[in-house]
């Protein structure tokens, strides 16, 4: 097998973080499914590091019906605890239950705006931000863009969705590529 060799950011130090950063960080996302699952994703996340929810990523497939948000929208008490009692997940109420919030508004976004993609695009109208950072400490933990879309999320009803997650959602759907220019994925313009 051939050494991978190439210059990437400094975080993928892992074969399941190189992965991930190779395929989906920073690529644009607009596939409704796939923007759902990364927004769910990014909220499980909150407190740990994303290493554990990558690791638990395909039980989170499983236990959220391959992120079907009509699905989840619908989910009750009873599946609830059925998930607090899987322990391939992240087993906290709280973000379980924001889960089931989120595709119940994730819904009503998509009635309001045609797809999710529509609305969560139209911030940047549907050209990615391609940041030009020489280090991974230049990166920002929060934009006034992911405080705005942040805010308007809150006010729809969503939750666990501070700037922060927003921003590290922002990354993971490609509306900003954050890849650093010693990373052989960066973008010049």
């Amino acid at each position: 097998m051939k050494k991978d060799d190439r210059k990437r950011c400094s975080w993928a130090t892992t074969e399941r973080y190189k992965e991930y950063h190779d395929r989906e960080w920073g690529k644009p996302v607009h596939n409704d499914r796939k923007l759902f699952e990364m927004l769910i994703l990014e909220g499980m996340q909150a407190g740990l590091s994303w290493l554990t929810i990558l690791n638990k990523r395909m039980a989170f497939r499983e236990a959220f019906d391959q992120f079907d948000y009509h699905k989840i929208a619908l989910y009750n008490e009873t599946k609830i605890d059925e998930l607090m009692q899987n322990p391939n997940i992240v087993r906290n109420r709280l973000k379980i239950k924001s889960s089931i919030i989120n595709a119940q508004q994730f819904i009503k976004v998509q009635e309001e705006y045609g797809s999710f993609d529509a609305f969560i695009w139209s911030y940047v109208d549907n050209k990615p931000i391609l940041d030009h950072f020489k280090s991974e400490t230049e990166i920002p933990a929060k934009t006034p863009l992911s405080d705005k879309i942040s805010k308007d999320l809150k006010e729809r009803g969503f939750k666990f969705v501070g700037s922060t997650i927003v921003y590290a959602y922002m990354q993971a759907i490609g509306i900003v590529n954050d890849h650093v220019k010693s990373c052989y994925l960066y973008v010049p313009e």
